[in-house]
C-alpha cells in the first residue's frame, strides 16, 4: 500500500532531517519520480515539506516541525521494520506489545488524510501466523537472541537435539532466518570452532554475556543461508532416493503432477513412469492413494504390499 511508502518517508525525514529524492528512492525502492510524487500528497495533506536544490538541498520538513515520530524507540522501530519483511514474532509476547504500542504512535502523528487508510487496512487485513490443525512450537528465547545479536553481545545457550541431549554452547550470533514460519539462528559455535545453524524453538535457556564481537566484514548472511540451503537439500535427496516404477494405462495427469518424476518410457498404449517416493513408508501412503489407472511394476515389496492391503480391506468390506 502507498500509505506504507509515505510512512516510511516520514521516519527517514524525521531521523535524519534531510535525505535527497535519489537517497529516499534507493532506500524505498523506487523511482525519484514516485518519491515527488509522494511529497507532494504529503504537502497536500498540510505537511510542511521543504525541498531545496543544490549540492547541499534535499527534502526535509519546515524547520521546528515536528510529527514526533522520534517518541518511537530502537526495539519498536525494528519491529516495524521486522513486520514489513513478514518476520512475525507472536502477538501475545513481548514483540507484539512493542509493534502494537509502535503503530499506536505512529496512527497518532500521521496527518488525518491518511488515518482513514491506516483504519481501513487494520479492518479489511488480517494475518494469522498459525497453522491450521496445531500451534506453532513456542521460542521461550527468542527475545533475548534477538537482544544478543542486536547489541553483538556472546550468548551461552542450553541446545536441545533432535534425539533429546542437550548441550551447553557459547554463540557469536550472526543473525536470524524465518523459514516458513520457523525461526533459526546462525551463528559461530566457540566450541566447534565453525558457523552453525540452530533451530531457535530447540534452545531453551540463554544467557547474555557481557562480552562482545565482530561479524566478519565479508559474511553475508543471505549467501549463508542459501549455501547450506541447497546443501540441505542436494542431502536430503540423495538420502531420500526410493525409485518406484509404475503403468499408466489411462491419462491421470493430476496425480502423476503431485509425483516426482524420474523417467518416461512408452509401451504400447501405456506409459511407463519411475518417480521418486523417497521412502518404502512414504511409499506405501502414496500409493494406496493413487487412481485405479495407475499400476504399480516395482519393487515388488511394494506391489505385495498392496496386495495385502487390498486383501484385507476386501475382507473387512465383504
Amino acid at each position: 500500500m502507498r500509505v506504507h511508502r509515505l510512512i516510511a518517508i516520514l521516519l527517514l525525514i524525521e531521523s535524519r532531517g534531510k535525505m535527497k529524492a535519489s537517497e529516499l528512492a534507493a532506500a524505498l525502492e523506487t523511482s525519484a519520480r514516485s518519491i515527488y510524487r509522494d511529497i507532494d500528497i504529503l504537502a497536500e495533506a498540510g505537511l510542511p515539506m521543504v525541498t531545496t536544490t543544490g549540492p547541499n538541498g534535499g527534502i526535509s520538513l519546515m524547520e521546528g516541525y515536528t510529527l514526533n515520530l522520534r517518541q518511537l524507540n530502537g526495539d519498536e522501530v525494528v519491529h516495524l521494520y521486522l513486520t514489513g519483511m513478514g518476520f512475525h514474532s507472536g502477538q501475545q509476547g513481548e514483540s507484539g506489545l512493542q509493534l502494537k504500542n509502535a503503530l499506536l504512535k505512529l496512527e497518532k502523528t500521521l496527518p488525518e488524510a491518511f488515518q482513514a487508510d491506516i483504519r481501513k487496512a487494520k479492518s479489511v487485513f488480517h494475518f494469522d501466523h498459525t497453522p491450521w490443525w496445531n500451534e506453532r512450537p513456542a521460542i521461550p528465547c527468542l527475545e533475548r537472541l534477538r537482544s544478543a545479536l542486536w547489541r553483538s553481545l556472546k550468548i551461552r545457550v542450553q541446545y536441545s537435539k533432535v534425539n533429546g541431549a542437550g548441550s551447553s554452547r557459547t554463540l557469536q550470533p550472526y543473525g536470524l532466518v524465518v523459514k516458513q514460519g520457523e525461526w533459526y539462528l546462525v551463528g559461530f559455535c566457540e566450541s566447534a570452532e565453525d558457523l552453525r545453524t540452530f533451530k531457535c524453538e530447540r534452545i531453551t535457556a540463554a544467557e547474555l554475556l557481557e562480552e562482545d564481537y565482530d561479524i566478519p566484514a565479508d559474511f553475508s548472511l543471505e549467501a549463508y543461508w542459501r549455501g547450506r540451503e541447497n546443501i540441505f537439500k542436494h542431502n536430503s535427496r540423495a538420502a531420500e532416493y526410493y525409485p518406484v516404477v509404475i503403468r499408466l494405462n489411462q491419462p491421470c495427469p493430476k496425480a502423476v503432477s503431485r509425483l516426482e518424476l524420474l523417467s518416461v518410457t512408452a509401451e504400447q498404449e501405456a506409459q511407463i513412469l519411475t518417480v521418486n517416493m523417497y521412502s518404502y513408508e512414504q511409499a506405501c501412503d502414496k500409493v494406496m492413494a493413487l487412481p485405479i489407472g495407475i499400476e504399480v511394476l516395482q519393487p515388488v515389496v511394494l506391489r505385495e504390499y498392496i496386495r495385502e492391503k487390498s486383501l484385507l480391506l476386501q475382507k473387512l468390506y465383504t
